[in-house]
């Protein structure tokens, strides 16, 4: 039934007053908790809120108590946070969406202990005096990849951004035109390109470039020669393109630079565990690249960074560039970066960075947890069975590969409302629907988070 104008002015006369509602228990209670300040921006919000719904006909509750519980509500909202730990149930590994690499917990250590306090990032201990954040990751990129110098900025973007400015602006760059990629966010080389200042000369067509194609282009104007790795998509069937060493050759030949953008970061060989070739920077540096820029929240396993490496005169002329300033990394990045590269240099990476523990997990070690997932599920009378699945390696990196693996598959009468309970957990549960049900992945979900994966599943998909 429409309310009346009569009772609609009524309600609006009964609303109390801000003052009335902070002399309440309630409301003493939310000025100690949040503040008088943002307690007052709460209160007139909740009341106008209130006076809004009455107008429109709506007869909401208005007794102090009711609107001390909404204000709280709103107050509660508002100072929630809204990044939070998730559980990767995906089979993803490097998950975009979800973070992208998780890191070891040598990682997490290094970055509470520099963030806690202070930090010698730009004081050099030894001199006593002013030092410099670039040394601190340098050393040990160095002796990983070979490379005379190294720098740290805040991702890869930042890091194709500046290499291309700081060495090609004003000035041409050639690149194949199977190469002119768009990866997530719309990121695309060709706009990247244009940001830095540097002309773009494509070469070659989309599926085959040589290296004559190249070489005719060279002229006076030119400044390098630019590779983007096939990083998250392929190209198959008819196709072809030079070398990274026949590039090195030709540019060298011409006295220009072979930039590479690697992308993925990836300082293990792949194919040692049953996944497609995947260039690493050792290699890349090998053949003749004279700067090799990659991410480190990629295959590297560590905090989001962009890391270039190369020749010494080169890693200095981009380090002198304003623009290094704008895109350096933090202390917490560098910390935690060089703690992710401290067991690649003794052998322990893959034990020790999640990335590489994951990938290494074999189809017999994930059956083996997902049968015990599966037992536990169905004691609790939730349908669920094991099956054959692949898990993707994600972020960019090796693009069609997959990892076989086991997912447990639950069956349920509406399995888009339980998924969407799931993320409604906490901490939230992502999983993936597959054929009418909902698919976990055991593979990317850290051990110390089962429990709680356990816990919800069975709260929520008994629940209906």
């Amino acid at each position: 039934m429409q309310t009346s104008s009569h009772e609609i002015h009524k309600l609006l006369r009964a609303l109390p007053s801000i003052d009335r509602l902070l002399g309440t228990d309630e409301g003493r209670a939310l000025v100690a908790e949040y503040g008088r300040s943002l307690t007052l921006t709460a209160l007139r919000t909740t009341l106008a809120e209130t006076r809004h719904a009455i107008q429109n006909g709506r007869t909401p509750t208005i007794t102090p108590s009711a609107l001390a519980h909404a204000t709280r509500q709103w107050l509660a909202s508002l100072t929630s946070p809204t990044l939070i730990p998730v559980i990767n149930a995906t089979g993803v590994i490097i998950h975009t969406n979800l973070g992208r690499a998780p890191l070891s917990s040598a990682a997490l250590t290094a970055i509470q202990a520099v963030a806690a306090g202070y930090a010698n990032l730009e004081y050099d201990l030894e001199a006593g005096g002013r030092g410099s954040r670039t040394t601190h990751a340098a050393r040990l990129l160095a002796e990983l990849t070979g490379a005379e110098d190294a720098l740290v900025v805040n991702n890869n973007a930042a890091a194709v951004l500046l290499m291309l400015t700081a060495l090609c602006q004003g000035r041409e760059v050639i690149i194949s035109r199977g190469q002119l990629v768009e990866i997530g966010g719309g990121f695309r080389v060709p706009d990247v390109m244009a940001q830095s200042g540097a002309r773009l000369v494509e070469v070659g067509t989309t599926n085959r470039t040589h290296l004559r194609d190249y070489e005719a282009v060279i002229g006076e104007n030119t400044a390098a020669i630019l590779v983007a790795h096939h990083s998250n998509y392929k190209i198959v069937g008819f196709t072809t393109e030079p070398s990274l060493a026949e590039l090195a050759e030709l540019a060298h030949a011409h006295n220009l630079p072979l930039l590479y953008d690697q992308g993925s970061g990836a300082l293990l060989d792949t194919t040692a565990f049953g996944l497609e070739a995947e260039p690493t920077i050792q290699a890349s540096l090998q053949a003749g690249c004279d700067v090799v820029t990659f991410s480190g929240d990629k295959l590297l396993g560590g905090p989001q960074a962009g890391i270039l490496v190369g020749r010494s005169e080169l890693i200095a002329q981009i380090k002198r560039h304003p623009l290094a300033r704008a895109v350096r990394a933090d202390k917490m990045c560098l910390a935690g970066l060089a703690a992710t590269l401290r067991p690649y240099l003794t052998g322990q990476a893959v034990q020790e960075i999640p990335v590489w523990r994951m990938i290494s997990q074999t189809e017999t070690e994930i059956a083996a947890v997902a049968e015990q997932w599966s037992r536990k599920l169905t004691q609790n009378n939730i349908p669920a069975e094991v099956i054959a699945g692949v898990s993707t390696v994600g972020g960019g990196s090796l693009p069609g590969t997959t990892l076989p693996t086991r997912l447990v598959a639950i069956s349920h009468p509406n399995v888009d409302d339980l998924a969407a309970r799931l993320r409604q957990n906490t901490p939230p549960i992502i999983g993936r629907i597959q054929n009418e049900q909902l698919v976990l992945d055991p593979r990317t979900v850290l051990p110390e988070q089962v429990n709680a994966l356990l816990n919800g599943l069975i709260s929520h998909a008994c629940s209906k």
